[in-house]
């Protein structure tokens, strides 16, 4: 089953950003991650203002592939980077309708 990173990430600094993207990307399509969105163009609908800078969606084959890649001793250095350098939250959403 499909799952879904949805993150929210507002650089407090770009230092990281250049050494970031390349490893980044590179990993998640080696544990089958797709990117969906990411993009500094989005607006919020409902609730109350959360901004954030960037938006970004990531598309998983299953929760194992996303838990290995944030896991992964590659990624280390790269996550704590970002997450030194910014106010990121990341969610994991399992690709199904409760509700249905």
């Amino acid at each position: 089953m499909a799952y879904f990173s949805v993150l929210a990430v507002t650089p407090t600094s770009e230092d990281w950003i250049p050494d970031y993207i390349g490893p980044a990307n590179k990993l998640v399509a080696r544990y089958g991650g797709k990117y969906l969105a990411r993009t500094s163009s989005h607006e919020q609908l409902e609730g109350d203002a959360q901004d954030a800078a960037l938006r970004i969606v990531i598309e998983w084959p299953s929760r194992e592939a996303a838990v290995n890649f944030m896991n992964d001793l590659e990624y280390a250095p790269h996550l704590k980077a970002r997450t030194a350098g910014s106010n990121s939250f990341h969610f994991l959403i399992e690709g199904k309708d409760d509700l249905a």
